[in-house]
């Protein structure tokens, strides 16, 4: 259903990497959401309210809920698709990873209610009427929300939406919990043992497990998570290709993501000292058009001159790369210069290291001034440690 209209209702609809498709896709999956999640609290509050039980009562008000999370990415995808103005220059799409939030948190307190309301019919265990009816209608409830996790799902990953996959979580979650429903009110009408609130203890602790998980998708784009490493690479393809026209390496890449469609990047480009300076710049200029049209962000490249005439100089770049590539984990190293002075040679580079690396910075400068003085005690390294994705 959800394919049939957006043919019908979004123009391009193929072009997911267009920012207006993208909001016409979350807009057009949250206003569905809200009538379909209005459809089944309306039955089920009913079948609740028929049968006594208040697993299917709290299943009925937690799709209620669910209306609202889809009223949430609706005007969340909304907001975010607001052009930049002069308090938010680079535009308004972490709006959408706020919605996806907000979903996240109603996710935690329906579980938090469904938890509370179990304890309650533990305490106070009330008989379940399990009609045909009923479990007719939870059947169908079952089915309904297995659709809206596979459609959320399908073009969160299409449109590469953090808040709409936080939609899908929660309705894969509400299949489970009324999947235990059905189960612990067929139970009751076969056997006449009434697990009603232990059943709802644990569809909570499903539920709250289901909201962390959302809640850990978008909280790690706010903060500011690295990129996918497919994204660097086709940076460094894309920059590597210019080999021949002088780029000779890259390094100090940081990507900033300001929502979906709304990258900003910066990286250092090596090229040699002795190459023609307009000519270089007018390479880098295509390089950022380039990555700029191909991947839909907004780039700037810093031009490094890097010396590659000198003998002196490449002979003692050469045995600092061995001692770098002899060091555990990816570590490389960039900038390297040397300043020659009567009483010792300054040898100056960056050298760059993961996040999680075994050794602290402070560690890693000995390590390095150490093997260095080795290989000539007039050698001093100063060092400065980069953390980097490249």
């Amino acid at each position: 259903m959800v394919s049939i209209l957006a043919k019908l209702l979004i123009k391009d609809y193929k072009n997911t990497a267009n920012t207006k498709v993208r909001q016409a896709y979350g807009m057009l999956c949250g206003a569905v959401g809200i009538v379909l999640n209005i459809f089944l609290f309306l039955v089920k509050f009913i079948s609740g309210q028929i049968s006594g039980s208040i697993a299917i009562t709290a299943d009925a008000f937690n799709n209620l809920s669910d209306a609202g999370s889809s009223i949430i990415t609706l005007v969340g995808f909304r907001m975010a698709g607001q052009k930049p103005d002069n308090h938010h220059p680079f535009g308004h799409g972490r709006i959408e990873y706020i919605a996806g939030l907000l979903v996240a948190v109603i996710i935690l307190l329906m579980g938090a209610e469904l938890f509370k309301s179990s304890v309650g019919k533990i305490l106070h265990p009330d008989p379940i009427d399990a009609s045909p009816l009923v479990l007719f209608i939870l059947a169908v409830s079952i089915c309904v929300k297995l659709y809206m996790f596979l459609y959320n799902s399908q073009i969160s990953k299409k449109i590469d939406s953090a808040a709409m996959m936080a939609t899908a979580k929660d309705s894969i979650s509400d299949s489970f919990s009324t999947l235990v429903v059905l189960f612990t009110t067929l139970l009751a009408f076969l056997t006449d043992i009434q697990i009603d609130g232990w059943c709802g203890i644990l569809v909570a602790i499903f539920v709250f497990w289901t909201g962390i998980g959302a809640m850990q998708d978008t909280v790690s784009p706010l903060l500011g998570q690295p990129p996918e490493p497919g994204f660097v690479k086709k940076v460094e393809e894309i920059i590597m290709e210019y080999k021949k026209q002088g780029v000779i390496g890259i390094h100090d890449l940081v990507v900033h993501n300001y929502g979906p469609g709304r990258v900003m990047l910066s990286v250092h480009v090596e090229v040699p000292s002795s190459g023609d300076i307009l000519v270089l710049h007018d390479m880098i200029d295509l390089i950022e058009h380039r990555l700029a049209g191909e991947l839909n962000c907004s780039a700037v490249i810093h031009m490094d001159p890097v010396c590659v005439d000198d003998k002196r100089t490449n002979k003692i770049k050469g045995e600092v790369a061995e001692i770098v590539k002899g060091m555990e984990g990816n570590v490389t190293f960039h900038d390297f210069r040397i300043v020659h002075g009567p009483t010792h040679t300054n040898l100056i580079f960056d050298v760059v290291v993961p996040f999680d690396y075994s050794m602290s910075d402070s560690e890693v400068v000995a390590f390095l001034r150490d093997k260095i003085c080795q290989i000539n005690e007039k050698y001093i390294a100063v060092i400065e440690v980069d953390k980097a994705y490249v």
